[in-house]
């Protein structure tokens, strides 16, 4: 009750801005997207694609891919996503990493709360957030994987456990400048398992990123963690 009192008081004085339109927010569920602008995030419900968890919208159901991840040979048993990297939920995605915008882990969570079918995704499992290589982490100042990581593991802390095993040994450029082909070459080898880990192969491993494009990323560190011995790996 003290906490909700002082949010209001602080709203007064210092009121919030919607990331989207930049209108104060109001009687909105989330505490920097006004209600019209959380209106457009499209939330990934099911049914969605096995592989990289994107929504089948519509009656159009397909059996198991989707053309966004159609080429991809997967290292991982299924794929999630949250919502959908387009308007308001890229304008999201590009605040938290490229603006130290961490204020919106308040949101990200209202959204994870919002997706019941989580809750059972995430039982008895080791949470796995893809690393940064040390020369990005000092210039960002944070793993945004990481965050998000600490947010669910929050969230399901029966459940979940968070195990940063995973190092990038190779400095890669950022994936959005290369073609669907050239992706996959770029972070080919990047990844390893950090040195004296411990494993337990009786749980299930998530891998976490901010984002699912091509799936090129998360499937090299899932072929890692298949190396390994680990055999139940989602993302």
């Amino acid at each position: 009750m003290a906490s909700h009192s002082l949010k209001k008081i602080l709203d007064l004085f210092f009121p919030r801005s919607c990331i989207g339109c930049g209108c104060a927010i109001e009687g909105s569920e989330f505490n920097y997207l006004c209600s019209p602008c959380s209106e457009h995030l499209i939330l990934s419900t099911p049914p969605n694609c096995h592989t990289c968890g994107y929504p089948f919208l519509g009656d159009w159901i397909p059996s198991k891919a989707c053309p966004h991840c159609a080429d991809l040979k997967p290292a991982f048993d299924q794929g999630h996503i949250l919502f959908l990297a387009k308007g308001i939920g890229r304008k999201i995605i590009h605040t938290l990493k490229y603006k130290n915008g961490l204020f919106l882990l308040s949101d990200l969570k209202t959204v994870i709360t919002k997706l019941r079918h989580l809750e059972g995704i995430f039982k008895n499992s080791i949470l796995v957030p893809v690393p940064l290589h040390p020369s990005k982490l000092r210039e960002r100042g944070f793993n945004q994987s990481v965050q998000f990581a600490q947010l669910i593991n929050d969230l399901y802390q029966k459940e979940t456990e968070i195990a940063q095993i995973l190092v990038r040994k190779k400095f890669t450029l950022t994936q959005t400048q290369f073609s669907r082909e050239k992706r996959a070459e770029n972070v080919k080898g990047a990844f390893a398992l950090a040195p004296k880990i411990k494993l337990d192969f009786s749980k299930k491993y998530i891998l976490l990123d901010d984002v699912f494009t091509t799936g090129n990323t998360l499937n090299e560190c899932a072929k890692v963690l298949k190396r390994s011995g680990i055999q139940s790996i989602e993302l």
